[in-house]
This record gives structure tokens, sequence and C-alpha cells, in this order.
């Protein structure tokens, strides 16, 4: 799957390939820091404040606009049963946002593993009814953290950097 989603972008720089991919749903940065260092070959310096950008990207639309986009597109069957799956996830993932708030969705948003990113962060602000002005601060503080964890983890520094070796 990694080369299909690699391959679809060759036509880009690899610094806009970083960015498009941190702004993807589930792969976000926590796919975009291992691209950019360890397939693109770029500074790791770059590529966080590239995946960072990228990941929030989408955080502003969704925060705004995914309560009225998904009622309007909840009509079709299809993509009610998306959504339905999405916010269901959203709910059952979201007991530590509920119980402290911001801190709380900050620290799920930070967790750099799948689905625990900004795309749910959004999803889980909005099925809890948290409002802009405390979910956008949450979740941007998580994704810098995330960032930060995923950064150290693709040097070595910490846990998974030996997926990397030979790239």
């Amino acid at each position: 799957m990694r080369e299909s989603i690699i391959g679809f972008f060759e036509f880009l720089p690899p610094e806009l390939t970083t960015l498009v991919i941190a702004a993807l749903p589930i792969i976000e940065l926590r796919g975009s820091i291992p691209y950019g260092v360890g397939v693109a070959g770029l500074h790791w310096l770059p590529v966080y404040a590239i995946s960072v950008a990228g990941n929030l990207l989408p955080v502003l639309p969704l925060l705004l606009y995914l309560g009225p986009v998904s009622r309007w597109m909840s009509r079709l069957p299809a993509l009610g049963r998306f959504f339905d799956w999405v916010f269901a996830r959203a709910r059952r993932k979201s007991g530590a946002v509920e119980r402290y708030g911001p801190w709380g969705l900050a620290l799920f948003v930070a967790i750099p593993l799948p689905l625990t990113g900004a795309w749910t962060g959004c999803a889980a602000a909005y099925v809890l009814g948290m409002p802009f002005r405390r979910s956008f601060p949450a979740i941007a503080g998580g994704v810098l953290v995330a960032g930060v964890v995923v950064t150290l983890a693709v040097q070595g520094v910490i846990g998974l950097g030996g997926l990397l070796k030979g790239h």
C-alpha cells in the first residue's frame, strides 16, 4: 500500500508529497514524516514543519463544517453508514477527551497510532460538542507533539526508527 500511495504522487516534488500525505485521513503525519525522511531523503526539520502544516490543513474546515456536511451527506445511504461508523468510532475512543476536555483531546491526537490523529480528533470534538475555541488549540497541540514523537522514532531516538533502515 505504501508504494501505491507514494506512486500516486510521483509527479510532485517530495516536499509537496510530504504535505499531501500529512493532510490525508488515517495516514496523516504518521506516514508523511517516515516518507519525507526515510523515502524522500529530506532533512527531518523541514519534514517536521511541512508535516505539521499538512496535518493541520484539514482541521479548520473539519471543525467548522463537519456537522453540516455530514448531516447533508448522510441523506445518501452509503455516506450515512460511513458517517455513522466514523462518529461511533469517535464516541468509543473519546473517553479521555470527555473526561479531560481539551487536554484529553490533545493527548488523544498526540498518540501516534492509526486513527488517533487530527481527523479523528475533529470527529471526537464534533461528537462531544466541544467548541472551536477549545478544540482547535488542543488538536494543534496534539499534532505538534505527535510530530515530535514520530520524528524521534524515525530518527531512531525512540522505538520505531529501525523500520526505515535501508531506505
